[in-house]
């Protein structure tokens, strides 16, 4: 019909353990024609699950999630080729954070108390494949380039040596499942659960379960 148009929305999904925040993000943003909130994680294996099978345009993304990290997750969201760009909303300011947040794979950085101001437009310019941090925290970040040494690669970290299921059966069994119960949430076998276990423990050169365990830890592949 002439004169109709019809305005492609942007599509979000919102990962953050407070549902009351949730809500709120997503009627600011539902008020919007531009955008579209199509899915909601309380936590990183949730937001995974939902960038791999919903294909959101955007992940917002909170840092302080139960069972996996915001870090983490966008460290395995990356790992598995998936190219969605992440939008991290967190309350923390401080250099550290900013930069972890950044070289994980993160598109842009933007503090809670900022997002009624700066939110729907950080989200347009990384949807249109942009970086964005506003004047302040760019500084931040910019400090921590000029006068923190770079870290060097750590050929000990699970994301260098383990494959994306490795990773998956490593967290469950660090959280003390058992093979059976892992295979019934893989929809995988017992046998094959056991085998993974092998193939994790040769890698890592570990012998114990509770060597498994600290190395979980140690690379906050669980939460304590």
């Amino acid at each position: 019909m002439k004169g109709v148009f019809f305005i492609t929305k942007i599509r979000i999904v919102i990962a953050d353990d407070h549902a009351v925040l949730r809500s709120g993000l997503k009627s600011l943003l539902n008020s919007s024609p531009q955008f579209e909130v199509i899915g909601e994680a309380e936590n990183g294996f949730q937001a995974i699950e939902m960038v791999e099978t919903l294909k959101p345009n955007v992940l917002l993304l909170d840092l302080s999630m139960p069972d996996m990290n915001g870090i983490d997750c966008i460290k395995e969201i990356r790992s598995r080729g998936l190219t969605c760009p992440i939008l991290v909303l967190t309350m923390y300011d401080d250099e550290e954070y900013i930069t972890e947040v950044m070289r994980s794979g993160a598109n842009s950085y933007v503090l809670k108390k900022s997002a009624d101001t700066e939110l729907m437009e950080c989200i347009i310019k990384i949807h249109t494949g942009k970086k964005y941090l506003n004047e302040t925290l760019s500084q931040s970040l910019l400090n921590s380039i000029l006068y923190t040494s770079t870290d060097a690669l750590d050929h000990q970290s699970p994301y260098q040596i383990l494959s994306t299921r490795e990773r998956e059966v490593l967290r469950f069994l660090a959280h003390g499942h058992t093979n059976s119960e892992i295979a019934n949430m893989l929809s995988l076998s017992p046998k094959t659960i056991d085998t993974y276990r092998s193939r994790i423990m040769h890698k890592l050169n570990i012998h114990k379960k509770s060597d498994l365990v600290n190395y979980a830890i140690q690379y906050n592949l669980i939460a304590l």
